[in-house]
């Protein structure tokens, strides 16, 4: 099989494209635009394989986008490309629109075109599988309910709102013009090769440098905490097995205070970095409550019964044993943590496709 990958040098991109690569014999053609958080450097283990394509673009680009499709005919789509930090959005939404949703109907038409004009045998095996967020569905009032697949949807960011409008699109084409689409939403992902912005690997990075630990509010926002690398093998499991027109949530099933999540990283650093830099006594001396987000949810929560019963997923980390992954990578993978913060990754990034912010 042949997957179109958008978005695949992001964050959960590049594990999806490592997993297919290293675990099937499928081929991928990664498209991404290489904004600010997309990096090929964290797909140098495979990006030597001959089953393995890199395409520079916009998925905005209707034309470009079309001659892909004509060029590599993908046998499934696999739509991970967005804008996707919360407070990037409340500073700058109109990126998030753009993007999010602009590009989703710009691909889903893309996707439509390429498909009216498969062989049955094709067009009966095309999927469009669009990746989503548990966010559209807004926070959860109360400790015990569970975000499920038919919850209503209350967006409360422009991310969410962005990436909720994407969705409702995604399932219309599917519903107007037959289009086999699924669509799945999962929880807050962690793991290796997460940009520095996001909250793990800032506290990761900033405690390793002496420097304030920031938690919005009280830091009593519960997250479910989904491990990367589970979260590339379950969306596989979608577009190889999911059932056409149907949403799947995908969680860890790891609710987790975020000042919670802090601690337990200081607590790992204690143990493996005992060495601490500016004379601190604590890595946890370094928390500093700021300001609340606008808008900030208090507890997002998902039930993943249902990928459970239907396509037999479950998450194979727990929290404790992922997050001590995720520590010991970034304290394993400086370089590419360096070439992130320092812009020499950027500089190389202009150097070989030029200007990817435009």
């Amino acid at each position: 099989m042949k997957i179109l990958v958008t978005g695949g040098a992001g964050f959960i991109g590049s594990a999806v494209v490592r997993h297919i690569i290293n675990n099937t014999n499928d081929a991928i053609i990664n498209v991404d635009k290489l904004t600010y958080a997309g990096n090929l450097e964290s797909l140098n283990s495979v990006c030597e394989n001959n089953r393995y394509t890199f395409i520079q673009a916009d998925i905005c680009d209707a034309k470009l986008i079309t001659d892909i499709f004509k060029q590599h005919q993908p046998d499934a789509i696999m739509h991970l490309a967005a804008e996707s930090h919360v407070d990037r959005s409340i500073d700058g939404p109109s990126e998030f629109i753009q993007t999010n949703i602009i590009g989703t109907y710009t691909l889903l038409e893309a996707a439509r075109q390429y498909w009216n004009q498969l062989p049955t045998d094709k067009k009966a095996a095309f999927r469009f599988h669009h990746i989503s967020t548990d966010e559209v569905y807004g926070d959860l009032e109360s400790t015990t309910d569970l975000f499920t697949e038919t919850t209503p949807y209350a967006p409360s960011s422009p991310y969410s709102a962005s990436k909720a409008s994407s969705d409702h699109l995604v399932r219309a084409w599917q519903r107007t013009y037959g289009l086999p689409t699924i669509v799945t939403n999962c929880s807050n992902n962690y793991g290796p090769f997460h940009y520095p912005e996001k909250l793990i690997p800032l506290i990761i990075l900033n405690a390793l440098e002496g420097k304030a630990l920031p938690v919005y509010g009280n830091g009593q926002q519960i997250r479910d905490w989904l491990y990367v690398e589970d979260h590339a093998r379950a969306l596989y499991k979608v577009v190889t097995e999911g059932k056409i027109g149907e949403t799947y949530n995908i969680g860890g099933h790891n609710e987790k205070a975020n000042i919670d999540v802090v601690k337990t990283i200081c607590s790992i650093l204690e143990e493996l970095v005992p060495n601490k830099p500016n004379n601190i006594e604590n890595y946890s001396d370094l928390i500093t409550y700021v300001t609340d987000r606008p808008g900030h949810d208090l507890r997002y929560a998902i039930d993943a019964t249902k990928i459970k019963n239907e396509l037999n997923w479950v998450p194979g980390e727990t929290f404790e044993t992922g997050l001590r992954k995720t520590v010991e990578w970034y304290l394993s993978n400086s370089e590419w943590v360096e070439h992130i913060k320092s812009g020499s990754y950027q500089q190389w990034l202009q150097q070989h496709y030029g200007n990817s912010e435009k």
